[in-house]
C-alpha cells in the first residue's frame, strides 16, 4: 500500500493494546506512537490511557509488519508482555489519564528476537498547535479520531477505525479548569487512548470566516473517559471501559466524550526524562 495522504498516514500512528487483568478479564485499547525532543533527547513514545493498563498482569501491543518501506496490510506483530502495569510511566497528576512507554527497546527487541521490521507514522510534538495557532481555532471544529472502538478493527487488514466528530467545548479554554476539553462524538469502549486532531482537508474556514486554501493538521489530546446519564438521571463522567462486558441498561452514552489535551503527553515525557536523568 502507497502512503501518500495525510488521512492515509493517520492509519498507521496507532498500534492495539489487548490486556488480561487481575480477575483474568480481558480488554482492549488504543495506543498511539508520538515522538517529542526534550533536552537533546528525541522521545519516541507509545501513549495510552493510565486505566487502559491498570492492573493488567498480561498484555499484548500489535504492530503492523513493513516491506520495501510500506506497510503490508494484513500482516501484523503482536508483542506479548507480563507484568504488562510496569512497562508504563504515568503522569505525574493522578487525574491525568495518560500514560506512556518507550517505542525504541520494544522496536529493537521486535527486530532482535523476532527479525521483523515494522511499519508506523507517529505524532510529533510540533503537530501540537501554538498559542497563536490556538487563538485561531473556534468553538466548534471538526475533530478526527483513531481507534478500536468496542475492539473493532479491520481484521483482515489489521487497520483501526477512523472516526469523526465536533468539539463539544472550547479547545482554547480547560474544561472545568483542568487540563481537558470534549468532544461530540460516538465514544466506546476500545476507544481508551485514541489520539484526536483537528483535520482540514484542502481548504477550511477561518474564525474571521474567510475560506483558507490548503489542510491541517493539529494534534488535540488523547480519548480518556466518557458521560453517563445513569438510572436516575444523574450525569456522571467515568474512565472508557475497555473491556468488551455489556454495559449496565441502568446507563446510557450521551455522546460526549473527554479529551486529555495534548501538552498532558509531553509532560508525561519530559517527567520521565528528566527522573532518568537524576538517577543517572
Amino acid at each position: 500500500m502507497e502512503v501518500t495522504s495525510i488521512a492515509e498516514k493517520l492509519l498507521f500512528v496507532t498500534v492495539r493494546i489487548d490486556t488480561v487483568n487481575t480477575k483474568g478479564e480481558n480488554g482492549s485499547g488504543t495506543g498511539f506512537i508520538f515522538s517529542h525532543k526534550y533536552k537533546g533527547n528525541d522521545a519516541l513514545c507509545i501513549v495510552t490511557n493510565k486505566h487502559v493498563v491498570k492492573n493488567a498482569i498480561k498484555g499484548g501491543i500489535t504492530f503492523m509488519k513493513k516491506k520495501d518501506e510500506k506497510p503490508t496490510l494484513g500482516n501484523s506483530f503482536r508483542l506479548e508482555f507480563n507484568d504488562f502495569e510496569k512497562l508504563w510511566k504515568g503522569h505525574a497528576d493522578p487525574n491525568v489519564d495518560v500514560t506512556v512507554t518507550p517505542l525504541i527497546p520494544l522496536l529493537d527487541e521486535i527486530k532482535k528476537r523476532y527479525n521483523v521490521d515494522i511499519y508506523f507514522n507517529h505524532i510529533s510534538s510540533e503537530n501540537i498547535p501554538t498559542d497563536s495557532q490556538i487563538k485561531e481555532i473556534d468553538a466548534i471544529e471538526d475533530i478526527t479520531f483513531v481507534g478500536y472502538p468496542n475492539g473493532i478493527w479491520d481484521r483482515k487488514n489489521y487497520t483501526p477505525i477512523l472516526r469523526r466528530g465536533t468539539t463539544a467545548t472550547h479547545y482554547a479554554v480547560d474544561f472545568e479548569n483542568e487540563k481537558k476539553f470534549l468532544i461530540d462524538a460516538s465514544v466506546f469502549g476500545g476507544s481508551s487512548g485514541s489520539p484526536v486532531f483537528l483535520y482540514n482537508s484542502g481548504s477550511f474556514t477561518n474564525k474571521g470566516g474567510g475560506l483558507i486554501a490548503g489542510s491541517r493538521l493539529y494534534f488535540l489530546g488523547v480519548v480518556a473517559a466518557v458521560f453517563f446519564r445513569n438510572s436516575v438521571n444523574e450525569i456522571i463522567s467515568i474512565p472508557i471501559p475497555t473491556s468488551n462486558k455489556n454495559i449496565s441498561v441502568s446507563q446510557e452514552m450521551i455522546d460526549l466524550g473527554i479529551v486529555f489535551k495534548a501538552n498532558t503527553v509531553t509532560e508525561t515525557i519530559e517527567a520521565h526524562i528528566d527522573k532518568e536523568m537524576l538517577n543517572k
